[in-house]
């Protein structure tokens, strides 16, 4: 057999007889893309709810950054993170660096700008077909919007969804941050990266396989809810 033929054959057998590497860092792969996306909407989801109504100097300068940031490399926030919590940093007497919190800080910041940038987009389109509404009945700027985001509540979830397959498939930041470390820090992306790097081919194959089957089961429930909604944000489109 050739080495693709084997790879698949031993990737196949590591996920039938649920090997424990592999299965560990599937989990820690899961629980820290999902406790960042739950961070991060806190903050996104606020923050473009407010940037959504909020009228001030710079206003414009603010949003052409928020949208800027939707390109920004993981890489380099992975850097910022890095050099935040490294010794010589601010942060540094914390001990964060090359643990799964420090992961879970990286892939926070990395969606936040996701996160606020769809859920600005969201409330603006809401406000224009029921905002006049809540208007009339007293409800300040910032209400409205609140209240915008609980009536698009499916819309919200593809905004969350959209960004946990972003925080799942990055490889960069958690790289940097995490230090790749066996058992610790390990997650599907830099397990990949490395272990083909070291030619264990089939770890890096099922491990692959897992990570597409997330992803494409994230855009199976996007695909799921968007059309209940017909003011849900494109997840691959760039908000103006």
């Amino acid at each position: 057999m050739n080495t693709f033929s084997d790879a698949v054959s031993l990737a196949v057998s590591l996920l039938v007889s649920a090997d424990a590497r592999l299965l560990h860092i599937v989990a820690l792969s899961l629980q820290v893309s999902a406790t960042a996306c739950l961070l991060g909407a806190v903050a996104g989801l606020a923050f473009g709810a407010w940037l959504a109504v909020a009228r001030f100097p710079g206003h414009r300068v603010v949003v052409w950054g928020l949208n800027t940031l939707l390109a920004l490399p993981s890489v380099v926030v992975g850097l910022t993170v890095y050099l935040l919590l490294s010794r010589a940093g601010p942060l540094g007497s914390w001990g964060l660096l090359f643990t799964p919190t420090a992961m879970v800080i990286a892939q926070s910041l990395l969606v936040v700008p996701l996160i606020a940038a769809l859920t600005r987009r969201l409330v603006l389109d809401a406000l224009e077909e029921g905002g006049d509404q809540l208007r009339s009945l007293g409800a300040g700027p910032f209400t409205c919007s609140l209240l915008m985001l609980l009536h698009q509540r499916l819309a919200v979830l593809v905004v969350l969804l959209t960004a946990f397959g972003r925080a799942i498939s990055e490889v960069g930041a958690v790289m940097i941050v995490g230090g790749n470390i066996d058992g610790v820090t390990r997650v599907m992306t830099t397990a990949i990266a490395l272990e083909t790097s070291k030619g264990d081919l089939a770890l890096a194959l099922g491990l692959g396989i897992v990570l597409l089957a997330v992803v494409g089961l994230v855009n199976l429930a996007i695909g799921a809810v968007q059309p209940r909604r017909a003011s849900a944000p494109a997840a691959s489109g760039v908000p103006a």
